[in-house]
C-alpha cells in the first residue's frame, strides 16, 4: 500500500493523518505537554510508521486547541480533561475507521495519558514515546502506579539518560509483564543522544520507529492478542 502524506481530516485540522486509507491497522498518536501534534518529532513517527502501511492519526486535547486557536500559552488540562479527550477521540476514530486493531500511544504526557486508557478503551496496544516516569528533578514523584497493573501490550520508548526516566532508575522500578522498553542509546527525553556518543539523532529515531513496526505488527507481551 503507497504511503500518503499527512493531510487535515477536516478544516478545523481536528486530526492528522498519515498513511493508507485502507489500513485496517491505526495507531492514534497524542502530544506531549508543550507542543502540538505538527513538531517534527512527530511528523517523523507519524510519516514512517505511515509509510509502513499504518493509518496513524495525531490529534490535541483541549488546551492545545486553544492555544493554536487563540495562540495564548497554557498549561496542559487535567487529567480528567486528558483522559476524556483521549477516550473520546478513540470512540470517534473507532467508529469511522472501523479498524481491525488499534493502537494508542504519544509522546511523553501523550504517551502518559494513554497508558492510562488502554485497558479501558481495549486498545490492540499502547506506544509510549518518551514517557515519563517522573517529573524532571524529581525522581521521588514516581507516575507509575496503573504501569504495575496494566494488562494492555505496552511499547515505551525511552532514552538511556532520559531525566524523566533514566535506564538506571526505570530498572528499579516493578513494570507490568505487559511492558516492554525499548532503548535508545543515550537519549535524551527526545531520544537525541550526545556527539560524543558516536552515535546521531536519525539513528536512534530510525531504531526507534523499526521496533515500533514490529511491535505494531505482533503485541506479543501482555495478555491481549
Amino acid at each position: 500500500m503507497a504511503h500518503e502524506p499527512a493531510e487535515a481530516d477536516t478544516a478545523a485540522a481536528e486530526f492528522l493523518t498519515d498513511g493508507p486509507r485502507d489500513s485496517r491497522t491505526v495507531l492514534v498518536l497524542a502530544h506531549g505537554a508543550g507542543a502540538g501534534m505538527d513538531t517534527p518529532f512527530m511528523a517523523h513517527f507519524a510519516r514512517e510508521l505511515g509509510a509502513g502501511g499504518v493509518r496513524v492519526v495525531r490529534f490535541e486535547f483541549p488546551y492545545m486547541q486553544r492555544r493554536r486557536s487563540d495562540g495564548k500559552r497554557r498549561p496542559p488540562d487535567r487529567m480528567p480533561v486528558l483522559t476524556a479527550a483521549f477516550t473520546d477521540v478513540v470512540a470517534k476514530l473507532r467508529a469511522e475507521l472501523r479498524p481491525e486493531a488499534l493502537f494508542i500511544g504519544g509522546k511523553s504526557m501523550g504517551g502518559r495519558v494513554a497508558s492510562m486508557i488502554a485497558d479501558e478503551v481495549q486498545a490492540t496496544g499502547a506506544v509510549c514515546l518518551g514517557y515519563p516516569f517522573h517529573p524532571a528533578g524529581r525522581p521521588d514523584s514516581l507516575r507509575t502506579e496503573h504501569l504495575e497493573r496494566l494488562r494492555t501490550p505496552t511499547l515505551i520508548v525511552q532514552g538511556t539518560r532520559d531525566p524523566l526516566g533514566s535506564r538506571d532508575e526505570v530498572s528499579r522500578l516493578r513494570l507490568s509483564p505487559a511492558i516492554e522498553i525499548f532503548w535508545c542509546e543515550d537519549g535524551d527525553h527526545d531520544l537525541r543522544p550526545r556527539r560524543a556518543s558516536g552515535r546521531t539523532a536519525d539513528d536512534n529515531l530510525e531504531a526507534a520507529a523499526a521496533r515500533i513496526r514490529g511491535f505494531v505488527a505482533a503485541p506479543t507481551r501482555g495478555g491481549r492478542p
